[in-house]
């Protein structure tokens, strides 16, 4: 079996995420979304609210499924004996980082990592652009999930 981990924070979760995951999940055998548990950062969501959040926009994908972790990528990744990880690049700086990362991964574990580049649709796309539009009024839709865009709205907009 091909199995994979999409890792991230998804906070919230955008089209951007959802289109690698589609991608991913009509390559892979299974597809593990692993959604980042980091108490040093402040989410919009919790964890479990974006757990379900995923299973919900991705239940048209019968082959993947969400999970959280803490920790290092490459431990819950040798935990669930997956040996891939695939990362969506948008421009050069997140490939540059995502390099590092790669390499790192790699020499702490084997695990490799695949770049996927992101829809050129999605290319400007990012969690933290879409929250920072949304919390001054602007338009989302289109740009995350109908779900997402709902609850943006009012947990944003109270």
């Amino acid at each position: 079996m091909r199995r994979v981990v999409c890792p991230g924070s998804f906070d919230p979760i955008t089209n951007g995420h959802l289109d690698i995951i589609g991608r991913s999940a009509r390559l892979y055998d299974e597809v593990t979304v692993a959604v980042l548990i980091n108490v040093e950062k402040s989410s919009l969501f919790t964890v479990d609210e974006r757990i379900e959040i995923l299973q919900t926009v991705t239940k048209e994908y019968p082959n993947v499924k969400v999970q959280k972790f803490h920790g290092l990528l490459v431990d819950f990744c040798r935990q669930q004996d997956i040996p891939a990880i695939v990362k969506g690049i948008r421009v050069v700086s997140d490939f540059d980082y995502e390099l590092q990362m790669a390499q790192l991964n790699y020499r702490l574990s084997g695990v490799e990592t695949l770049f996927m580049p992101t829809n050129p649709e999605y290319s400007f796309l990012s969690s933290s652009r879409v929250k920072e539009i949304a919390r001054y009024g602007g338009d989302v839709s289109g740009l995350v999930p109908d779900l997402v865009h709902k609850l943006l709205i009012e947990r944003l907009r109270g």
